[in-house]
């Protein structure tokens, strides 16, 4: 709820030359032009000894400094609330804004101009024209507003015009409060593939990607007081002479990191269709597929910052709720720009830690050395797949001579040879066919090399 206490603030709040110049500043062109017809009839008249002209003359001029007057010692008072739905939107759908005025004092209001301050980037500024409105009533108003960049934008604060009858003096009134869209990357459906397998000769096994509860570990452990003695392992007792129970395996949920390369330096040109804002996209999509699939999720980027940030390892655990961990996500795309960074070393410290489950990654351009170190991150990780984006491709233009790719198949080949299933993404094509094809060149991976993937 916003109130506009400019439009019911006292005399007293304000000097009388600060009214003045106020009421004065108010006045439209109508008004001015009053004003100096006024006054240029008034000296026509004193010049020409006219009397009747300077009836008119005085008539002209006071009137705009009379409605100034009446107009500034308004007293409406009145409330407004903004609402928005939805408050989170992706990139190029709309939101409603809902608006709602109230006359909460005794009197009724006059004409009253409102209008909303957007960013330009989300449309025209609307504006509204209420008629009278009556003590206690109220007046509800919407407006649409649609963004095809993400970010988080701005809206307010709302202001209130008053004008006269004549049109001759109009004086604005602003509420206090302002309210946030966030406009969150395009997310697109990804088809159920096996991504989350691995090529047999890589990483430190096959990862589990459903939750196993009450499975015995097949290292046993020796006994505490309290244990259940129904989980005595008497075959490792009868070896250590000591007795030993079987140990519980904890509930465990398959794990998924994606990694955003954001570096400024690996990627070319600006925009709603750029490599970079394919990126992103593709890091939203990969996230809400995994959360839905029930894998524990979060964001890294090449800076080795990573969402959520709770906890030693920044997953978003079992507690947390899907809808809330997708939405920390998509608000930390929402805002995402370049990083200062020239390498890739910073992800792959946080990576080479432990195991990371799942690593799909939307690299920029690679130079060999980079290409080295995102070939090293591989080695932690049960799958990883990565989607690589040539800058020089996406900025060309479709009818010139492609260039050549020698330098892109070489990175291709280096993250590959590290145990990647790596693709080429070409300028302005859908990620779900990346996606399938991301799924074939693993399967041809894991049959090379006599793997078998799993779900």
């Amino acid at each position: 709820m916003m109130d506009a206490g400019g439009t019911d603030g006292s005399d007293d709040d304000r000097g009388e030359g600060g009214g003045v110049r106020t009421a004065l500043a108010g006045l439209t062109t109508r008004g001015r032009s009053f004003l100096a017809a006024g006054v240029a009839a008034a000296v026509c008249a004193y010049v020409l000894g006219q009397s009747d002209l300077l009836r008119v003359g005085l008539l002209l001029g006071v009137l705009p400094l009379i409605c100034a007057t009446v107009l500034y010692r308004t007293r409406y008072r009145v409330a407004g609330s903004r609402r928005l739905s939805p408050g989170r939107v992706p990139a190029g759908s709309e939101a409603r804004v809902h608006l709602r005025i109230d006359n909460v004092s005794r009197l009724p209001t006059g004409l009253l101009m409102l209008q909303d301050r957007v960013p330009y980037v989300l449309g025209p500024r609307p504006r509204f024209v209420l008629d009278r409105v009556e003590p206690g009533g109220r007046r509800e108003v919407s407006y649409r507003v649609r963004s095809d960049l993400r970010g988080r934008y701005p809206l307010g604060p709302l202001q209130l015009r008053l004008t006269d009858p004549f049109g001759l003096c109009e004086l604005t009134r602003s509420f206090s409060t302002y309210d946030t869209l966030t406009v969150i990357p395009r997310v697109e459906a990804l088809p159920p593939v096996r991504l989350s397998g691995e090529a047999k000769g890589y990483g430190e096994g096959r990862q589990r990607s459903l939750a196993l509860a009450g499975d015995d570990d097949v290292i046993p452990r020796g006994y505490r007081y309290g244990d259940d003695l129904r989980r005595v392992h008497w075959r490792s007792t009868a070896r250590y002479g000591e007795l030993m129970v079987r140990r519980e395996e904890q509930p465990q949920r398959a794990r998924c990191t994606v990694l955003l390369d954001t570096r400024g330096l690996a990627f070319e040109g600006a925009g709603p269709d750029s490599a970079f804002e394919w990126a992103v996209s593709g890091a939203a999509s990969v996230l809400v597929h995994m959360l839905e699939r029930g894998f524990s999720v979060r964001l890294l980027t090449d800076t080795g910052d990573s969402v959520p940030g709770e906890g030693t390892d920044g997953f978003a655990g079992a507690s947390q709720g899907t809808a809330d961990a997708a939405g920390l996500m998509m608000d930390t795309l929402a805002v995402i720009d370049h990083s200062d960074g020239t390498g890739l070393s910073s992800a792959y410290d946080v990576l080479r830690g432990g195991n990371e489950g799942l690593l799909v990654a939307f690299f920029g351009d690679l130079d060999e050395e980079q290409a080295t170190v995102a070939a090293k991150m591989r080695q932690r990780s049960g799958g990883a797949v990565a989607f690589v984006l040539d800058s020089e491709a996406w900025t060309r233009e479709p009818a010139d001579v492609p260039g050549p790719l020698d330098r892109g198949e070489e990175r291709l080949r280096m993250l590959r040879e590290g145990g990647w299933s790596a693709v080429n993404v070409p300028r302005g094509t859908a990620l779900e066919e990346m996606w399938r094809l991301a799924d074939h060149e693993r399967t041809g991976l894991a049959a090379a090399s006599g793997g078998e993937g799993t779900r």
